[in-house]
């Protein structure tokens, strides 16, 4: 199939990846713009320009798709359809009804829920037990197409944000190609009413840990907000990176902190939670059993 492809971030490119590997043609790879980034603040192009100018693709980036222009040149492209996943543009009604069979959507939920921005984020701090990759034809609202393809697949008690990222990529590569496959056959199911949740973007103020909440409700936090922005905490001065925990099986004062074989326990409002991996201002991120030798942790995190 001839197909445009629109994505930005890291978990677009194995998707792109798929397609090409599949055999299709990509007419073009529509992404954001190159930014600052870096010590430097050097303009970079973003992961899907990058691995597309790899594999000879031409790519476009215009900052919007409102003007008539820029949808003239869209159509103009002839596409059979579009594959977006983490574009980061509003998709206008002209560019959605351009392409033959219309646009598709890799979303990294179970729609109805977790619509919007950050649905793996959502998904780990709000304790969810399983989530999965649908694959939706694309309209004007905000991830409310009917569903052509979906997998669900379970969260592990200890699983962070970064972890299932790319587990759900590699999961959405395989399905975009087998729904291209058989798109004549698949069924568009639309969305229920019941059950419709948003994942608003993450806001850095989320990310500091306040140790009289329960401890599941931290464990959630830590791991749903790892490796990005990282949920932290502070004590003498320093502050520390929670970027794994799993719940404790003990109860300490609200703050202190043990130090254990492998982790690092540390008192909550509700029992204890054990922290698996940090990283300490100036430092790289470890298994707390590295972290710790040579440091001598503080009695108290607040």
């Amino acid at each position: 199939m001839k197909i445009v492809f629109m994505g930005t971030p890291e978990f677009s490119v194995p998707v792109l990846e798929a397609l090409v590997g599949a055999g299709h043609e990509i007419v073009a790879v529509y992404s954001q713009p190159p930014r600052p980034a870096g010590r430097g603040k050097k303009d970079r192009p973003s992961p899907v320009q990058a691995r597309a100018e790899e594999l000879g693709l031409a790519v476009r980036h215009p900052v919007s798709l409102k003007g008539a222009h820029e949808q003239a040149e869209f159509a103009g492209l002839g596409a059979d359809v579009a594959v977006v996943v983490a574009y980061g543009l509003i998709l206008p009604q002209a560019v959605l009804d351009a392409p033959k069979h219309g646009c598709l959507n890799i979303h990294a939920s179970l729609l109805p829920r977790w619509r919007g921005a950050a649905p793996i984020h959502r998904a780990i701090m709000a304790g969810d037990a399983e989530t999965g990759v649908c694959i939706m034809q694309m309209e004007a609202g905000l991830d409310t197409g009917p569903v052509l393809l979906r997998q669900a697949t379970e969260i592990g008690a200890t699983e962070t944000t970064g972890q299932l990222h790319d587990w759900l990529s590699a999961i959405g590569a395989k399905m975009i190609v087998e729904a291209l496959a058989r798109l004549d056959k698949l069924v568009p199911e639309p969305q229920p009413e019941d059950g419709v949740t948003y994942a608003a973007k993450i806001d850095k103020a989320e990310a500091r840990i306040d140790w009289m909440r329960g401890a599941a409700e931290i464990v959630c936090q830590i791991n749903g907000l790892s490796p990005f922005p990282g949920a932290w905490t502070e004590a003498d001065g320093e502050r520390i990176k929670c970027l794994r925990a799993e719940v404790a099986d003990r109860d300490l004062p609200v703050g202190e902190v043990i130090v254990s074989k492998d982790s690092l326990d540390v008192g909550c409002g509700d029992g204890a939670v054990s922290v698996l991996t940090l990283q300490r201002a100036g430092k790289k991120a470890g298994e707390a059993s590295v972290v710790t030798q040579g440091w001598t942790p503080p009695k108290r995190f607040s």
